[in-house]
């Protein structure tokens, strides 16, 4: 069972004796470079499994626009999020960081739902402590109780591309993240990469990411990150 955790207290509780708390990664942090890109420090990085949960490119990425691999045309513009779902399973990275980066952490995914929830390892034994999970949240909760600027002064940083929602059902994936989450699922073996494409979804939360590709070809895996993404957005 998940369960929300929505004060700091409530991450503290899942720290373990030393001082660690484990945190999944589900997209980019599939790639251990990436994860270290934002968590320099985190240890013990290894492959679990999480069962009644599905990925979906539902989630407006600003950090697309920040470095101009967003597609305001076609909509390429979403990020990954994770959310219940009876009979999906979705392989992911565990790792741990030091509770001093949790607030860190809270305040750059703010946008997004905290779970807490208990992976198990790819021969099915669960995890002895639970692991952080972001997942979707709303419009109306983040702005009723994360973001304290409010509304207007949030989605000034879009500037003239007027995006004006951050949870959406009519969006798709921003092409470079996308050909990235893919390679670091890939890295990790044939058992993952296809965990990916088969149990991830688009915003319609019918077409699976293998289905997509079918669809539009895999021309996206040919995108390269800009300079400024190569580290973390490099596969």
């Amino acid at each position: 069972m998940a369960s929300d955790l929505t004060h700091p207290s409530d991450f503290e509780a899942l720290a373990s004796p030393d001082g660690y708390i484990s945190i999944c990664g589900y997209g980019s942090l599939l790639s251990e470079r990436s994860a270290r890109s934002t968590f320099p420090d985190l240890v013990n990085f290894r492959i679990a499994r999480l069962t009644g949960f599905r990925r979906v490119f539902t989630a407006v990425g600003d950090l697309f626009f920040t470095h101009r691999v967003a597609n305001i045309n076609t909509e390429e513009i979403a990020g990954l999020s994770t959310e219940p779902c009876a009979g999906e399973i979705i392989d992911v990275a565990v790792f741990e960081i030091n509770k001093t980066e949790i607030p860190a952490f809270i305040q750059r995914e703010r946008e997004y739902r905290f779970l807490a929830v208990v992976p198990e390892s790819l021969d099915g034994k669960p995890f002895t402590n639970p692991a952080v999970l972001c997942a979707s949240y709303t419009d109306e909760e983040f702005f009723k109780f994360r973001c304290s600027e409010g509304r207007e002064i949030y989605f000034q940083q879009y500037g003239e591309y007027k995006i004006h929602k951050i949870w959406r059902d009519d969006i798709l994936p921003c092409r470079v993240y996308l050909r990235h989450c893919v390679l670091a699922a890939k890295s990790l073996g044939d058992e993952v990469y296809n965990n990916f494409l088969d149990h991830t979804f688009l915003a319609d939360r019918r077409t699976t990411i293998r289905q997509y590709f079918e669809k539009v070809g895999t021309n996206i895996m040919e995108e390269e990150p800009p300079e400024s993404l190569k580290t973390r957005y490099g596969g």
